[in-house]
């Protein structure tokens, strides 16, 4: 196995335990911008071969449930996120 291609698998599993963290850190603040960051890095993740594929698959799974919260939370206060007053 050559450097480049271990250089690459280690940033692969680094790219899944940041989509891990993304994806738990977006379910309590800003899914909206963590949420599709957790899904994008878990993908590239598992296309570039990490051995933590439970990790990227974890990430992914955690990227929809912030953005399926997103969704709820819109749709029950009717749009609006914040309200002030």
């Amino acid at each position: 196995m050559n450097v480049s291609k271990r250089q690459n698998v280690g940033e692969a599993d680094s790219m899944a335990v940041a989509s891990f963290v993304l994806g738990l850190l977006g379910l309590l603040v800003f899914n909206l911008v963590l949420g599709p960051l957790a899904l994008v890095l878990g993908g590239l993740a598992l296309v570039r071969g990490t051995a933590r594929r439970g990790r990227a698959l974890l990430g992914l799974a955690l990227g929809v449930a912030d953005l399926t919260v997103l969704a709820v939370t819109l749709a029950a206060g009717h749009g609006t996120l914040w309200q002030l007053g």
